[in-house]
């Protein structure tokens, strides 16, 4: 079997590592807001190259608090993609303002800058991009349209751990960069996690409050907030592969150029870097017209493989608006019909990928 990811694998690797650290966190009885949590902020502020690092409970709230620290709310659209997991459109609505979706660059999956600039109406408060699959989203031309029309620009940068542009990671040049810890991400940990970057001091002190209900002395609430801390276990962990983040991205981006070799001469599209920032691969995502035919024949030969995402924000019933039709957004749409996610992370080795490529020749004749 060939998953998706291999966790085991990586945690084998690190097992040693990885119980010492959980296990003085165990005999230390400390477990929430402790000293890895306060250690681990400074670690991830140092490495983004950013004043605060605020971690969270989920990447999911990570971007509702970045959404309410922005003081975003009823009336506000916040332009942002449909090409994405539901999580960057629900915080949008958590805080009652509206989603509004523009379609995607065809070869980069990632929001198209074009169609952000023909979306900005006068009730457009913010832009919203995904750095969708570890691909950087056109932040130079984003950032361009954001300081013209006097726009906040908030980054889901859930997938794009160690990513970056010109030497600055994604998430360090913006209002916010909201990021996830889910086990599967390229930093991930052993349930969920998550973490907002701001180089705002008062946006970060109001971020601290709100993660913790509203309190920044025990037992005061200045407002009302939420119960979304990191644990310290979690915060253990982290701190341990956060170490290694660069040798697993380099090696996802190894992976990438094996699939490229091994599917070249294939009918399918394999992932575009169109240079405008590093690419680290959460996803290796092809386009294909035979997406029924090799997923049969990956599945026969116990292959993960996963359609990320098969039905595009604004045709979910989540965002069905009854008074109109969802918009028309063709590239989206297209892209959603023809992707398909093979298996990608860093202990993935050449032989299986070659087997993987030869499955696909199969399906493909």
């Amino acid at each position: 079997m060939i998953p998706m990811v291999d966790l085991q694998r990586q945690y084998h690797d690190l097992r040693g590592e990885i119980d010492a650290a959980v296990a003085e966190v165990l005999e230390s009885t400390r477990f929430i807001l402790g000293p890895n949590v306060q250690a681990l902020e400074s670690e991830l502020a140092e490495y983004l190259g950013v004043t605060h690092a605020v971690t969270c409970a989920s990447g999911t709230d990570a971007l509702h608090l970045a959404l309410r620290a922005a003081d975003l709310g009823p009336g506000d659209e916040i332009i942002t993609t449909p090409f994405t997991f539901i999580a960057t459109a629900e915080a949008i609505r958590y805080v009652g303002a509206e989603p509004v979706f523009v379609d995607i660059d065809p070869r980069t999956f990632n929001i198209d800058p074009e169609a952000v600039a023909a979306a900005i109406t006068p009730r457009t408060r913010a832009i919203l991009p995904v750095h969708l699959f570890g691909q950087p989203a056109d932040m130079p031309a984003l950032t361009r349209l954001a300081e013209d029309h006097l726009l906040l620009l908030i980054e889901d940068c859930a997938q794009s751990f160690g990513a970056h542009i010109g030497g600055v990671q994604t998430g360090s040049a913006t209002a916010f960069g909201c990021f996830s810890f889910f086990p599967s991400k390229n930093l991930g940990c052993y349930g969920d996690g998550g973490l907002i970057t701001t180089n705002c001091t008062p946006a970060a002190e109001r971020l601290l409050k709100l993660r913790n209900h509203g309190s920044k002395v025990r037992y005061h609430h200045d407002e009302i907030g939420y119960n979304s801390r990191l644990d310290e276990i979690q915060a253990a962990i982290l701190r341990v592969k956060l170490k290694r983040i660069d040798e697993f991205n380099q090696a996802r981006r190894r992976v990438a150029a094996r699939y490229a070799e091994v599917l070249d001469d294939l009918d399918v599209e394999i992932p575009y870097e169109d240079g405008i920032g590093v690419h680290v691969y959460h996803q290796y995502t092809v386009l294909t017209d035979h997406r029924e035919a090799i997923m049969k024949a990956l599945q026969e030969a116990d292959i993960g493989h996963a359609v990320y995402y098969p039905i595009p924000l604004h045709r979910q019933a989540a965002f069905d608006r009854r008074e109109k039709a969802p918009p028309s957004l063709p590239v989206a749409e297209s892209v959603a019909a023809r992707c398909l996610s093979l298996p990608v992370f860093p202990e993935l080795e050449d032989a299986q990928i070659d087997f993987i490529g030869e499955r696909i020749r199969a399906a493909l004749g």
